[in-house]
């Protein structure tokens, strides 16, 4: 029975629940079936390595932060066929996040609205979780950490948040992603500005040179942004990204505008939009952050991927690598080795 069907069967009992419980039903499924050795039944993407940002990735087609925030089930989605996983986004301190209900689906738009809040344990409960990984400690793949401020940490003081997170995941980390892009906490977009941006970039990289030292390895860090930037905030951005000499960028994070699910129930909840609504939008912003950028900094792409040839759409607008979280719940873990074939085929085909 493929992935496809067994996610069909499954699919109506999932979205028979309220989104937040089905996600909550769903990560530790996966944990346990990667426990019994049942996800080695799943097809599993062909090798079709990329090397980039000095790190070799066994497939282009990895997971976006979001979906495993504390690092609890790193082993079950290992199990899927990932070229890399993003976990995250975490907090220096634990926080509940937003009240209930803060996640809906839209499946008329094939999107979901989330204003989840960085909920989390905190950066020490998720580094605790990393070390106890099989994946972790195997070293069976890539691992993508993303940080982020608490909610009560005045944005003037955000530098501080991001920085003892860096400090903490460095050691464990492939990569670190830096999350200045969630609509869920307050001000946060703030950090995108000119002013702003380079005195948060200039700490970081000046950290990332400490820490490499101190630890005896380069770990890149990236930056991931929104997709409700103008042209003119995207070129403030791609200027600072050469500047400080960052490693990559993630385009893009969910989207606050609502014109894509007007009128349709949940489609005015606050909070971010993802799924099939952002792919547009992020295509745009991967696309200029290309013509800014060039091959000097890579940017992988994430946003509205709900097929093999959403992934090529995002690799020919430029990004190198992408990532999927919505499309994975409407059309289940079929996608991943989906998007892997296609954008091994496009490769091949060059």
């Amino acid at each position: 029975m493929s992935d496809h069907l067994l996610y069909a069967l499954a699919r109506p009992l999932l979205f028979s629940l309220d989104a937040e419980s089905a996600h909550n039903l769903t990560l530790p499924s996966l944990q346990i079936a990667a426990r019994l050795g049942l996800s080695r039944l799943m097809a599993q993407p062909k090798a079709d390595p990329r090397t980039v940002m000095g790190i070799r990735f066994p497939n282009p087609v990895g997971l976006a932060a979001g979906l495993d925030k504390d690092g609890a089930y790193i082993d079950g989605l290992a199990a899927l066929g990932f070229g890399f996983i993003e976990i995250g986004t975490v907090t220096p301190r634990a926080q509940p996040g937003n009240p209930k209900p803060r996640m809906f689906r839209l499946p008329k738009a094939n999107a979901l609205i989330n204003r989840m809040g960085f909920n989390n344990g905190g950066v020490d409960a998720f580094v605790n979780n990393v070390q106890a990984s099989r994946f972790y400690q195997n070293k069976e793949g890539v691992l993508g950490l993303n940080i982020g401020k608490n909610a009560d940490t005045p944005i003037e003081k955000a530098g501080e948040d991001y920085l003892h997170c860096l400090a903490k995941v460095y050691p464990y980390a492939a990569y670190v992603t830096v999350n200045i892009s969630s609509p869920n906490t307050k001000n946060l977009r703030q950090l995108q500005g000119a002013s702003e941006l380079d005195a948060l970039l200039a700490g970081l990289k000046a950290a990332q040179s400490r820490l490499a030292d101190q630890h005896k390895r380069w770990v890149p860090v990236v930056l991931k942004i929104a997709p409700d930037l103008d042209d003119e905030q995207i070129k403030t951005i791609s200027g600072a990204l050469l500047r400080h000499k960052m490693d990559g960028v993630i385009a893009t994070n969910t989207t606050i505008t609502r014109d894509a699910v007007a009128g349709m129930p949940h489609g005015e909840e606050a909070g971010g939009l993802s799924g099939a609504p952002v792919f547009s939008l992020s295509n745009r912003v991967i696309s200029q952050l290309k013509s800014e950028l060039g091959d000097a900094v890579p940017i992988i792409g994430v946003g509205g991927i709900f097929s093999g040839a959403d992934a090529q759409a995002k690799i020919e607008a430029g990004a190198s690598l992408v990532q999927v979280y919505t499309g994975l719940i409407y059309r289940g873990p079929g996608l991943v080795a989906e998007c892997a074939a296609a954008l091994a085929a496009a490769a091949s085909s060059k």
